[in-house]
């Protein structure tokens, strides 16, 4: 299974193992990790699995869609790599991805 490493604001690290096919935002969720709420399930309809995609993995992680990105503008302190966790689909090439989450999600 890929390794996802989650980091919350205060720098705390979860390494979990995340199955293929599942979201970021549900490895997190599954897992008890702190800092990524997903209150709306997955369905890219709030902001509240807002993470930051570290810059070797940007590439690796796809490319926001236009809804993604309109969800974005709901989230607080957005940066060039931020993502909403739940489309970013955990794939093998994933194994390793670092994530850090933002002081809050709104």
């Amino acid at each position: 299974m890929p390794k996802v490493t989650y980091i919350e604001f205060s720098g705390a690290e979860h390494v979990v193992d995340v199955a293929e096919g599942l979201s970021v935002m549900e490895g997190a969720v599954q897992n008890l990790v702190p800092g990524i709420d997903g209150d709306c399930g997955g369905a890219c309809a709030c902001a509240t699995c807002h993470v930051y995609v570290d810059a070797a993995w940007v590439s690796k992680t796809g490319t926001k869609e236009q809804m993604e990105q309109s969800m974005l503008d709901f989230a607080s302190a957005v940066k060039e790599n931020s993502r909403l966790s739940c489309q970013i689909k955990v794939t093998r090439e994933l194994d390793g991805l670092v994530v850090r989450m933002p002081e809050h999600q709104y």
